[in-house]
């Protein structure tokens, strides 16, 4: 194992540990040119052909008049866009976008079109033109990051708090609710039968609200039209009628609540899955959650690094590293090297590694650094969060709960009447992505 590391390892650079929002990687950022030219002092050739001085003016009046269209043109409002966005209830909207527009901005206003004002659990994501899941970054332009592909965005849930109790809003408990059923559904969040019964049974309380005989029926046959788990059958569907007839009088947001409790004690809950290899070329998961990084073999966990025990995460070409800090025992600090699919899923991993440990170990996010003008041999990715884990339980929310509609409410409301000769569109779901998986360098400081 250690010839391995050994063998792959050359060549990247030994990064001192840095302070405590000091986070770096490997990586070249270019030299700005400082050179500038000054016009006034540009000589202009002498005119002695009368030809010559038509074709001067002729050529000055164009780049006059070219000059001031471009004026009317920055005098006028910047041309707009609409930006697709699959909200997590399946619900679809267009969203303004300018060419100027950060991930920021976009992201503001979608959050701002459903009320959320808790923002740093979730971000948008869309998929690229090889098909990989990735991340909106908030600091660069979506033009930039969309590289010419024509995107529909996902609003999603990057950052599964480990306790959902904390949330300060039940419209931020309700939008990772409806991620979760997602990740139910798709089967990323596997679960048992009696779990499968018994947050389907939350579900309905909360989308269907009391049960009774005259709205429902005595069978589960109006639970029918729902799905509660990648595959039902009739027998699933009895055990969640029996347990939804004893929430009555919970409302909605306690349903939610209950919900949450439950599914957060799951074993993948928060949990971003990547496919690799070991040293010995066996398939394994790797998966990065709020507590650390883990490791999966035949979907059962292996071995598992808290991130205080995390001194470097890094990569290099198709290679991930975890750099560990001596334990009790050891007198030296050990590496452990694992094989991703490609160059970029070996990136992606260590991205996603990097803003999972800013955001739920960092007391605040780094400071953002102006670009020096000799050449750093350091990355500038970094969590580019409003607030981290830490400063979200410590703020007050000064508004009251926001009214907001529920999934089901918001379906039946869309049905179209059928007397009008209008049919109902499938609301569009979001594709069920393979884990995005990529990799740099980057020290881990202690906390």
């Amino acid at each position: 194992m250690t010839e391995f590391v050994q063998s792959i390892n050359q060549g990247i650079p030994n990064l001192q540990l840095g302070s405590m929002n000091d986070i770096d990687n490997f990586d070249i950022d270019r030299l700005n040119s400082s050179l500038k030219y000054d016009d006034n002092h540009i000589s202009q050739p002498i005119i002695e052909n009368n030809k010559e001085t038509k074709k001067l003016k002729k050529k000055k009046e164009k780049e006059q008049q070219s000059q001031s269209n471009k004026k009317i043109i920055n005098n006028q409002p910047v041309q707009k866009s609409k930006a697709r966005i699959i909200l997590l209830d399946d619900t679809e909207e267009y969203v303004a976008l300018n060419k100027e527009d950060t991930g920021k901005m976009l992201y503001t206003r979608v959050c701002d079109l459903i009320r959320l004002e808790e923002k740093d659990y979730f971000g948008l994501n869309f998929i690229d033109n090889e098909n990989n899941k990735c991340w909106l970054n908030n600091d660069k332009y979506v033009k930039s990051q969309l590289k010419g592909i024509h995107a529909i965005f996902y609003l999603q849930v990057k950052f599964y708090p480990p306790e959902p109790i904390l949330l300060q809003e039940d419209i931020t408990r309700y939008q990772l609710c409806l991620q979760l059923r997602q990740d139910i559904l798709s089967g990323k969040l596997p679960c048992s039968f009696v779990t499968y019964a018994l947050l389907g049974s939350y579900t309905a309380q909360a989308e269907l609200g009391d049960y009774s005989e005259s709205d429902h029926g005595i069978t589960y046959d109006y639970l029918k039209d729902l799905q509660f788990a990648p595959v039902q059958d009739d027998e699933l569907l009895k055990r969640i009628h029996e347990q939804h007839r004893r929430h009555k009088g919970q409302p909605p947001n306690a349903a939610d609540l209950h919900f949450l409790e439950n599914a957060k004690k799951l074993a993948m809950y928060g949990v971003d899955i990547h496919s690799a290899q070991d040293s010995e070329n066996v398939d394994i998961n790797i998966g990065v959650s709020a507590n650390g990084i883990l490791i999966y073999r035949d979907k059962l966990r292996i071995n598992r690094f808290a991130w205080p025990k995390i001194l470097k995460i890094s990569y290099k070409r198709k290679y991930f590293f975890i750099k560990l800090r001596p334990s009790d025992f050891d007198r030296y600090e050990s590496t452990i090297g694992f094989k991703l699919p490609t160059y970029r899923a070996a990136k992606a991993l260590w991205k996603i590694a990097v803003e999972h440990h800013a955001f739920f170990r960092l007391r605040r996010p780094e400071e953002i650094r102006k670009r020096p003008v000799l050449p750093r041999f350091n990355s500038t990715f970094r969590y580019t969060g409003t607030y981290t884990y830490h400063q979200t339980r410590q703020l007050l929310l000064d508004r009251p709960n926001p009214d907001f509609e529920r999934s089901l409410s918001k379906r039946m409301s869309k049905s179209l009447n059928i007397s009008t000769g209008e049919t109902n569109r499938p609301l569009p779901h979001p594709q069920t992505i393979e884990p995005f998986f990529q990799t740099h360098q980057i020290s881990i400081p202690e906390s």
